[in-house]
Order: structure tokens, then sequence, then C-alpha cells
């Protein structure tokens, strides 16, 4: 699909025109940015669901609930943030 503006085609994903001879450094770059983006996902999904179980444990003591519901909801966020 060209780009209206600039009748040019769209560059999307990894379909940019890499030289041959650096494909492989490329590729590497790609292996290793998807293994960090997969992990940081993962710790932040973990992070949520700790946070969730903190603010409730906050929240069932009256006092607490000022920073527990926050905490709840910080938590969630960060959940529904990581699998999105």
């Amino acid at each position: 699909m060209a780009d209206k503006r600039t009748r040019r085609p769209r560059r999307t994903g990894r379909a940019r025109n890499i030289p041959w001879i650096l494909w492989p450094f490329a590729a590497v770059w790609w292996l290793v940015s998807s293994v960090l983006q997969l992990t940081g996902r993962l710790i932040a999904a973990v992070l949520g669901l700790v946070f969730m179980i903190v603010g409730g444990l906050l929240t069932a003591t009256v006092i607490g609930a000022v920073v527990g519901i926050p905490l709840m909801i910080f938590g969630f966020l960060l959940m529904i943030r990581s699998i999105f």
C-alpha cells in the first residue's frame, strides 16, 4: 500500500531494505529484542499480580484502603498493559 502524500511504499515491521551482508546482524538484533520484549511483558504481568495482591491485603485493613485501592488499580492496569 502506498502512502498518499509521498507515493512511496510503506515500510512495516521487518520488511526493511537490509543489505545481505548485514542480514545476520539484523537477525540477531531482532532475536535479542524479541526476547527482551517478552521478558519485560512477563515481569510486568508478575508485578501487576503482586501489586493487586498487596493492594487487596491493604484494603482488608480499613486504614490501608487509602493506599490499597489505588495499588490494586495500578496492578490491574499493569497486567492489562502486559497483555496488550
